[in-house]
């Protein structure tokens, strides 16, 4: 029996597009990636709303809850369930100033209907959780918008949210910059506050995903302490960064073994998971990756996961406590990296 319950969305098998060039893949459709995920052994499917309705703003309310319906047929055949949806604002030139801090109140409100029509997917598909990455609410000029005026106007959004179902809950994703360069709420602090400003901030919460925390020059481990501390960590993404570029999605553990052993020995310990929380993996396959392999960066990190659990395991806290009784500090530092070298 697994500990966890691991999510992936679709996104995750891309065609190695990036800003500087092409696809170097052939596209899948979405049937053959859910189906793929399910035999992967994959508990649930994250969506975007045009993941589970594509084209979904040209089309009526009506329309998008048929094709929804479609969509739990679909997960209800393979037997997987929907971890989230999340409203995939960015992409609308609408939103090219911000989507709930958009500075024109039709553009606003054209968020909010999107939002809702997000959460009307969500129950649909059996998911109560909506998740925000809030990627262009910032501004890439400092001074077209009031930030005092603009951070309320997020919270009235928020608000909003909460009143349209009483059971949805709301996690942000946070992340300082990419493809905004000044956040409202680039970190996981600032989203826990952003949730305790609502008016239910019990339904308010965090999702962590580590290559985001290195954008932010912190610790993935840090951050999900503090969600776990504050019972706001309502799901991780684990994946890996190499430094503060743009956001790599590399798999977990690719670039620091040891932040990656610390994240799971931190969900292990906690025993986060208990009331329903999943593991997201949200990587993607190096653009240099050849279609046959194009599924292989998941396999690698469960495979990670996997590893790092079977490290916490043989962790001896009494070793750890005697070191550090001592001051040897030297010597706490080579019993963790002996441990991750099975030495």
């Amino acid at each position: 029996m697994t500990r966890f319950k691991y999510t992936v969305g679709p996104w995750n098998v891309a065609e190695g597009t990036d800003v500087y060039g092409p696809p170097t893949r052939q596209p899948l459709a979405m049937r053959e990636k859910v189906a793929r995920f399910a035999e992967m052994g994959f508990s649930a499917i994250q969506f975007h709303d045009d993941d589970a309705v594509p084209d979904i703003a040209s089309k009526s309310v009506a329309q998008i809850e048929d094709e929804a319906h479609e969509l739990r047929a679909l997960l209800d055949s393979l037997g997987v369930g929907c971890e989230f949806v999340a409203p995939r604002l960015w992409f609308d030139p609408a939103f090219k100033d911000g989507a709930y801090t958009a500075p024109k109140k039709e553009d606003w409100e054209r968020a909010m209907w999107r939002t809702e029509r997000s959460i009307d997917i969500a129950n649909i598909l059996g998911a109560d959780l909506v998740v925000l990455w809030l990627a262009r609410e910032g501004t890439l000029c400092m001074e077209s918008k009031p930030p005092v005026a603009m951070i309320r106007q997020l919270v009235r959004s928020l608000d909003r949210m909460l009143a349209y179902d009483d059971h949805v809950r709301i996690a942000i994703e946070p992340k300082p910059n990419e493809p905004i360069d000044r956040s409202y709420a680039g970190t996981a602090g600032h989203a826990i506050a952003l949730g305790d400003m609502t008016a239910d901030p019990s339904r308010c919460g965090i999702l962590v995903e580590s290559a985001h925390s290195v954008l932010a020059g912190l610790d993935p481990t840090h951050d999900m302490a503090f969600g776990l501390a504050s019972g706001k960590l309502f799901s991780v993404h684990l994946n890996d960064q190499n430094g503060m570029k743009f956001d790599q999605d590399k798999i977990f553990g690719s670039e620091s073994l040891r932040s990656a052993f610390n994240q799971i020995k931190l969900l292990v310990d906690n025993d986060y998971g208990s009331n329903g929380e999943c593991i997201g993996l949200d990587v993607k396959a190096m653009r240099s990756t050849g279609d046959r392999f194009g599924f292989k960066h998941l396999e690698n990190s469960l495979r990670v996961v996997r590893l790092m659990e079977d490290k916490a395991a043989l962790y001896d806290q009494s070793v750890v406590d005697s070191l550090v009784a001592e001051d040897d500090y030297e010597g706490l530092e080579m019993y963790i990296l002996e441990l991750l070298l099975g030495v």
